[in-house]
């Protein structure tokens, strides 16, 4: 059996390794030259992380990962004005989380690959095939990959969804911020960040900081945006937004680099109707995107790679793989387990949008008041059902 896999980033590698591992032969598209080296730290728990202990990468992950103290927001003069302990939320899901870099957790997997796995960088899909027996994928370069599945794990701006589907503003759903990230070297405000992941405690737009293993201090960026447009120059952008910030963002917002390599997107969800299409299917923000504001986007990806990997298997066996009903059980089989879960955590994201960033100075207040509460018994678990919805292991 031969899947072809568009996207190289965590669902597409994940998928590959699991795929390959049980007898597929597996070839990955990315159109990007090269690996991705942009992108922010992220809190890995949930379905995802028992995805990566079954895939036996636990102790890498591990390796790759940072314990971070606190997330603790700061004003202008840099006073602390409220807290969240990390070892606290963590003991909330039975200390199964790490925090990670999305590019090391990428490079994780892309390591992990075996080798029977083709990886092809600067393959960008140009045309989809839907045949009875199979589906041609056809690069730039005119080569026809065929294969009895097409995954399109290519993100949430799909090459794969917008071939199969049409143009994504029918699926795409804004939520009305832009999001950035980017790393600096910078002695005092590594000093002024410690083990921290520090956030302005501001209205609109919030810078965030925390210190990498190298020393250098990477930045997350988020601010309000009513329009989905990315602006033709984001750093010029960036330092209009979050000119009146004080504390460490003056120094953050100084060290922004250019464009081709700064990370900056919308803020936003896909919802679609169908996750799949004859012997075309989808995984990860191709279909299932959560938004940072959700908070387990990565997770998401390596559950739902994980979960249609193990149903795709079910149709190894080529004499009955070449009937289409096979492969339609096996993704209907997928979507039906995950989709509730992402349901639920696009749920939780447009809910506690008004405090991620709030838009007025009281949700300051509200927000500050209920970090303080997190530490009252029985509150901690509700604040951290709010924050990431139902499904915590």
């Amino acid at each position: 059996m031969k899947a072809v896999i568009c996207g190289a980033g965590i669902a597409g590698l994940a998928l590959a390794h699991r795929l390959n591992t049980a007898g597929w032969s597996v070839t990955v598209l990315e159109q990007a030259p090269a690996p991705r080296t942009e992108g922010y730290m992220m809190d890995f728990f949930g379905p995802g992380y028992d995805a990566i202990e079954r895939m036996g990468l636990l102790p890498q992950l591990h390796e790759q990962g940072y314990r971070v103290r606190a997330l603790t927001y700061r004003d202008d003069q840099g006073r602390r004005r409220a807290s969240l302990s990390y070892t606290r939320f963590a003991d909330l899901v039975g200390g199964r989380l790490i925090s990670v870099m999305r590019p090391d957790l990428e490079r994780l997997l892309r390591e992990a690959l075996p080798e029977r796995v083709a990886l092809r960088y600067g393959s960008r899909l140009t045309r989809v095939d839907h045949r009875a027996d199979r589906v041609d994928a056809t690069t730039a370069d005119g080569t026809i990959h065929r294969a009895d599945v097409l995954v399109g794990a290519d993100g949430i701006h799909s090459t794969v969804r917008r071939l199969v589907y049409g143009d994504e503003r029918h699926y795409l759903r804004h939520l009305g911020f832009h999001t950035a990230a980017w790393v600096f070297d910078d002695d005092a405000v590594r000093e002024a960040v410690g083990d921290e992941f520090a956030l302005t405690d501001s209205t609109r737009r919030q810078l965030g900081c925390y210190v990498l293993r190298d020393g250098r201090v990477a930045v997350f960026a988020v601010h309000r945006a009513a329009d989905p447009t990315i602006p033709a120059d984001p750093r010029a952008a960036l330092r209009q937004e979050y000119a009146d910030l004080g504390w460490i963002a003056p120094q953050a917002l100084a060290a922004c680099p250019p464009a081709d390599e700064l990370y900056y997107d919308q803020v936003a969800q896909i919802e679609l109707p169908s996750w799949s299409q004859g012997r075309v299917v989808l995984v990860g923000d191709s279909c299932q995107a959560v938004s940072l504001l959700a908070g387990q986007g990565a997770s998401l990806a390596v559950a739902g790679a994980w979960t249609l990997a193990d149903e795709l298997s079910r149709a190894l066996d080529p004499a009955v793989a070449a009937d289409p009903r096979v492969i339609a059980t096996a993704v209907r089989r997928y979507e039906t387990a995950m989709r509730p879960m992402v349901t639920d955590k696009q749920q939780v994201a447009r809910r506690g949008a008004r405090w991620f960033v709030p838009e007025r100075r009281w949700w300051l207040h509200a927000r500050r008041a209920a970090l303080a509460a997190a530490g009252l018994p029985g509150m901690d678990r509700m604040i951290a059902g709010a924050m990431v919805g139902k499904s915590r292991n």
